[in-house]
């Protein structure tokens, strides 16, 4: 019996030991994706394009043959290393991998498909192929300055490939703000429906963006834009936080021109130009 204890004691620890080896190896390899992720996002002139990440052991990298930079993480250490191009010929400690996961996280997930560098905190990103998710986890979030919330990635060179995105509302809800004046909308309901189906046309997105869906479930606080402006007034009350939750897909189709769309907003990623329609004319910014 005691044997046989021993034999179960010895069998369970065993499988906890193998199963917190598993879970701190996808750990590091969820991390690195990351983290690399976010390097191809916000260093396009050493890491312009998207590369798969290889696995050698101990390492876990990608290469970038453009730039013939080496880019990963050692196993064995959990260090963040860089190999070619301004690192030389050796591999080049950057710093752990924990540490360069913190800096590129700021509460945002990287992804390719996503320059999330500049996404609003609590807005977290998820990528599988061509579909994209956007979420804020159920917690509503102040409203970004752009309904624009995965724009393509900054490039070094031109792709040639224009896309238009266009979103369908699925549902939205408003919290907040009551309005109790017969014959008179809901303002929010037009800003709401102006702010999901705007239209934006990106210029030179990387092949792997041109076919993107993007699913979106945020809750946005907009109490500080609109909280004051109708207070005392008879009819409408008031209770904040005042709140739009939304969920919307939206679409992406390759177009020749994007001067030639209705889109709202054109934005190019090579030369970071971006353009805003003022009266059907495309204005630059």
């Amino acid at each position: 019996m005691k044997h046989y204890m021993k034999q179960l004691v010895m069998s369970v620890c065993t499988c906890l030991l193998l199963g917190n080896i598993h879970l701190a190896a996808a750990d590091t390899a969820s991390d690195t994706e990351i983290l690399l992720n976010w390097a191809e996002n916000t260093y396009p002139e050493y890491f312009p394009t998207h590369q798969a990440t290889q696995n050698i052991d101990p390492w876990l990298y990608r290469f970038y043959p453009e730039t013939g930079i080496y880019a990963g993480v050692n196993r064995t250490d959990n260090n963040v290393y860089a190999l070619g191009g301004p690192w030389g010929d050796t591999p080049t400690l950057i710093d752990t991998l924990p540490n360069l996961v913190a800096l590129a996280g700021s509460g945002n997930s990287s992804i390719p498909a996503c320059n999330t560098a500049s996404a609003p905190a609590g807005m977290r990103y998820a990528q599988n192929g061509n579909i994209v998710d956007i979420t804020t986890d159920g917690q509503c979030i102040p409203l970004p300055t752009s309904n624009n919330v995965c724009q393509a990635p900054q490039q070094t060179t031109e792709t040639g490939i224009s896309v238009l995105t266009s979103s369908t509302v699925i549902s939205s809800r408003f919290e907040g703000f009551k309005i109790d004046i017969p014959g008179i909308p809901n303002p929010f309901e037009s800003f709401a429906s102006n702010f999901s189906n705007s239209k934006h046309c990106t210029i030179n997105v990387p092949a792997e963006g041109a076919n993107l869906i993007i699913n979106s479930d945020v809750c946005y606080d907009m109490t500080a834009q609109f909280g004051s402006e109708f207070e005392n007034i008879p009819g409408i009350t008031i209770t904040p936080p005042i709140t739009m939750a939304r969920k919307d897909t939206t679409t992406s189709q390759t177009v020749p021109d994007c001067f030639a769309t209705d889109a709202d907003t054109i934005f190019n990623t090579v030369t970071n130009e971006f353009w805003i329609r003022k009266d059907g004319v495309f204005e630059k910014q």
